[in-house]
């Protein structure tokens, strides 16, 4: 069985038992979290909501709050002499599925 739900904006396709990296949440390791926005809800029958399906949800515990790998902004200007370095790492939040409800 599988679902497709929405968070940070973004449809993410979950199965029970994935981990799965999403923008951050404002949740403790170990803290346990159900997305009422699920899409769709696949396996034996498929059901597709317009736009989400009635009394569905997915049950995930958040596993690690991190931040990814560093990204490097150069910005320069020509004939100027103008240049800057910048580092960037985006912070994220992975989950594991839990349980998956329709």
């Amino acid at each position: 069985m599988y679902a497709v739900i929405k968070t940070g904006g973004k449809q993410y396709k979950v199965a029970e038992g994935d981990f799965l990296k999403v923008e951050k949440l404002d949740n403790i390791v170990g803290d346990t979290i159900e997305f009422g926005e699920v899409l769709m809800i696949g396996g034996d029958a498929v059901k597709v909501g317009a736009p989400l399906v009635a009394g569905a949800s997915v049950t995930a515990k958040v596993a690690v709050q991190g931040r990814g790998k560093k990204i490097l902004v150069f910005k320069s200007k020509r004939r100027k002499n103008s240049r800057k370095l910048i580092g960037h790492r985006q912070y994220h939040t992975v989950l594991k599925i839990e349980k998956i409800s329709a």
